[in-house]
């Protein structure tokens, strides 16, 4: 049994980590200072004996030397998320995504530690050249857009780690989520999945930001934690990057209509301008679809749950915590 490490496992994906590798029998230690996790999130594992929780910042040095000295495998999945906190404090997106890597990759050079490195569907930018696959071209905004400041976080974040694999020969996989959802994510932070769900139960109106046909691709956390699993256990799959997410198209007006009709609820669905939910002249990307192709090749990966089966996971989880 193998002792992993998971930066940022107090959020929705790590948590949803922590737990499978429990169950799979390993060890985890988990590192988050919970500015977007939360304890609440691992309070069900904190009694297990192989579970150990450690509440600060994966940029306090000497805190992770130790505990990635201490692991075999790290998961680094913390990371400033969500496009509303991106938009009101792009200095701590910056910071928390560049520094907190580089000082994983740093201390997994020091130790000779694996290690998966989260990234996401935003490398793509606003590229309309869908499905992206995994070596398609970036296209961002002006730098005077915040909107694009964790999108190059992440590239950052992706050079960094693959030089390390090149420079270094570390085991270095790189995930590429898009629109992960389920059971403890929260809207807070604009997430649309939760923060539909959460005002469908409550009756309020439907807040879609934009004219709602911008379209995504939703998988549920628990086929993307088997995913990601599935390559770190690969052993070919250092210096590699995969999209992690469902080939699946929804439009973001019709994913709201069936959260209301999933929800049995009669609220009313309202358009919000994007000037007035994030910041004038916000830029979005209208499709984001990923081609999973060289997932599905390396891994044999096919998601188990469907939109509708994860929506149900997450309505079931908000009757529960309002």
């Amino acid at each position: 049994m193998a002792r992993y490490l998971v930066t940022g496992g107090a959020g929705f994906i790590g948590s949803h980590l922590a737990e499978r590798l429990l169950k799979d029998g390993h060890s985890v230690t988990v590192i988050d200072n919970c500015a977007t996790g939360r304890l609440a999130n691992v309070a069900h594992l904190r009694g297990h004996s192989k579970f150990n929780l450690c509440v600060e910042s994966v940029r306090n040095e000497m805190v992770l030397d130790r505990l990635v000295c201490d692991c075999d495998v790290i998961f680094h999945l913390a990371a400033s998320v969500g496009v509303k906190l991106i938009v009101e404090k792009p200095i701590d997106v910056i910071e928390t995504n560049v520094l907190g890597t580089t000082m994983v990759l740093n201390l997994a050079r020091r130790y000779l530690k694996s290690v998966y490195i989260a990234s996401t569907s935003e490398i793509y930018g606003k590229s309309e050249q869908v499905p992206f696959n995994e070596d398609s071209d970036r296209l961002l905004g002006s730098t005077t857009k915040s909107r694009w400041c964790y999108s190059s976080s992440k590239a950052i974040d992706e050079f960094l780690a693959l030089a390390y694999f090149k420079e270094h020969n570390l085991k270095i996989v790189i995930g590429r989520f898009f629109n992960t959802i389920g059971p403890r994510q929260t809207g807070q932070y604009g997430m649309v999945a939760p923060r539909f769900v959460q005002a469908a139960l409550a009756g309020r109106p439907v807040e879609v930001y934009g004219d709602g046909n911008q379209s995504r691709c939703f998988l549920d956390v628990d086929d993307a934690v088997e995913a990601i699993v599935r390559l770190m256990d690969h052993p070919k799959s250092g210096g590699q990057v995969f999209n992690v997410g469902s080939s699946r198209e929804i439009s973001i007006n019709d994913l709201a209509k069936k959260i209301i009709e999933l929800a049995g609820s009669k609220s009313a669905l309202v358009r919000i301008p994007y000037e007035q939910a994030y910041e004038p002249g916000f830029e979005d990307m209208r499709r984001r679809v990923p081609d999973v192709s060289k997932l599905k090749k390396w891994v044999n990966f096919e998601p188990r749950y469907t939109l509708e089966d994860t929506l149900g996971k997450i309505i079931a989880y908000y009757h529960i915590h309002p």
